[in-house]
């Protein structure tokens, strides 16, 4: 081996070359390499082959490296103090072959749910099982409960609960509730996400709640049922606000609990774009607040009634068919439900069914609705018979007319107790027709509570009176009326009609719950 030139080395006290690991040592601390060293030719290796050295010159250690080239037959060595970093393991065979497989996986899977009409598109980003065994079992659980392919494409999401972790700690928590296991299908058709929901975390604090606003405990599971989607509102939202809301018009506190459970999906809605509102424009059709309150705790589910889609055409509607302005508030505390029903049609058909029968001008129509708002929803055949009764009777038809307009509730009577009424009058009392047209409310009084004890009395002591006068006062009236010494006639011609004040006062009776408890189904 020779040593050329070397240059830059100063006073070095040991060279060690070795075959196989060629290693330079140094006790100085300067160390300048510009020159080349080379080597004979038994000692090069075949073309691209490398000879590392080391040179530890006081204490630290350098690497060089030379390669051997088959073209140049010369060996470059280059010193550096760097070391070469190692590759990032992120990029290992390994890894790169299990997210391949899971890649596989997932396509395989997808295939599987198309085969079966699922549509896999929003699963992207889902954790979903491995195998298409693991997911078999999940949409057979599904089937189980009552669900479709339709239905798990409407919410394909719920292919993401575990049927161990998620779907039956869930079922099982709403059975013991009480919710029927009849109702799942149900139930999981309105509100599939309760399947991801965790029973401490989300479920129970919400079942809690509901029992703090004064729903009975047997009354919970037929909430849930009527309205699952409850179970996904916060507690601090929506619901309180909408309680507080109807508490703070009226409705009272005790009351607050049956309402709910007649109609929970006032839980569910916004004050300031439903509640809000809808009381608002009920004030001004002329409906005071309390009494608005007092139709919210008798019929809760007017609040669901579209003010724009229904409410409002429908007073339109009213007007149209000669219903006078001042009606209104007697009409909707009478019938709320005529302002959230497809009013318009029934309308139509009722005016020209009793236009056929009765021969009743359209403009006597508008104040049968204003006395009996119920008649838009009367059965067109109760209708007929009851007018076949009358002109049997022996009125005329233009009598039967003016009876109608006058109390259109003879329309919907019992006709059985109409003819024990009918009778007494005309064997008993044997007054003429014509005071049966001209108080023809007759037929809606009790013929034992009131009637017969009424016209006893007054036959005794020898009065001669209108029916009006005999019927229409209350019991202690009526008493009064005896003491008089003349009959005032304001009082023989009143006719009864609807007071709103009646309907502000106070409920005393306590609300109960409208539901039987029924048996438990156990979810197995």
């Amino acid at each position: 081996m020779k040593i050329r030139s070397c240059v830059g080395i100063t006073k070095p006290s040991l060279l060690l070359v070795h075959s196989e690991l060629p290693a330079l040592t140094f006790h100085k601390t300067k160390l300048t390499w510009t020159s080349t060293l080379r080597f004979p030719s038994n000692y090069e290796r075949t073309s691209g082959s490398v000879t590392r050295f080391h040179c530890s010159v006081a204490g630290r250690t350098g690497a060089s490296t030379s390669v051997s080239s088959s073209s140049s037959k010369s060996n470059t060595v280059h010193l550096s103090r760097k070391q070469v970093k190692p590759s990032s393991l992120y990029s290992r065979p390994s890894l790169s072959n299990m997210k391949k497989e899971r890649i596989a996986n997932r396509a395989k899977v997808y295939e599987f749910l198309r085969v079966l009409g699922i549509i896999p598109d929003e699963l992207d980003g889902l954790e979903l099982p491995v195998t298409v065994e693991v997911m078999q079992e999940r949409i057979d659980f599904l089937h189980k409960l009552g669900l479709t392919i339709e239905d798990i494409n409407n919410y394909p999401l719920v292919l993401g609960c575990s049927v161990k972790k998620n779907m039956i700690p869930v079922l099982d928590y709403l059975g013991k509730l009480g919710v029927r296991k009849s109702t799942f299908t149900e139930f999981l058709r309105r509100y599939p996400q309760v399947l991801h929901a965790s029973v401490v975390v989300d479920l129970a604090p919400v079942v809690k709640y509901l029992q703090g606003l004064d729903i009975k405990p047997n009354d919970i599971p037929r909430v849930l049922e009527k309205y699952p989607e409850v179970l996904g509102f916060k507690l601090e939202g929506t619901m309180s606000t909408s309680v507080a809301y109807l508490v703070g018009i009226g409705v009272s506190r005790r009351e607050v609990g049956g309402v709910l459970t007649k109609y929970p999906e006032i839980l569910g809605m916004r004050v300031g774009r439903v509640i809000k509102p809808f009381v608002e424009y009920l004030e001004g059709l002329g409906i005071p607040r309390l009494a608005i309150a007092r139709l919210i705790e008798k019929r809760p589910h007017i609040l669901g009634f579209g003010l724009e889609e229904r409410v409002k055409p429908n007073v339109a509607s009213l007007l149209e068919f000669n219903v006078r302005k001042a009606s209104l508030p007697s009409i909707v505390a009478q019938y709320p439900e005529i302002i959230g029903i497809d009013l318009k049609p029934k309308l139509l058909g009722q005016r020209s069914l009793i236009q056929s029968i009765i021969d009743l001008e359209p403009e006597d129509f508008g104040t049968v609705v204003e006395k009996m708002p119920q008649i838009v929803s009367l059965s067109n055949t109760s209708m007929v018979k009851h007018a076949d009764f009358l002109k049997g009777c022996g009125f005329s038809l233009q009598q039967v007319r003016s009876m109608v307009v006058e109390c259109p509730q003879i329309l919907a009577l019992n006709l059985d107790i109409m003819k024990l009424s009918f009778d007494y009058f005309q064997m008993e009392m044997q007054r003429p027709l014509d005071d049966l047209v001209a108080f023809p409310a007759f037929f809606t009084y009790g013929l034992e509570s009131t009637i017969k004890p009424r016209d006893k009395i007054v036959a005794k002591k020898g009065f001669k009176c209108s029916l009006s006068w005999l019927l229409n006062c209350s019991d202690e009236k009526f008493k009064e009326r005896l003491n008089y010494d003349t009959i005032e006639m304001e009082e023989m011609e009143t006719m009864p009609s609807f007071d709103m004040n009646s309907l502000m006062e106070p409920r005393s009776d306590e609300s109960d719950s409208d539901y039987e408890e029924d048996s438990d189904d156990e979810y197995a």
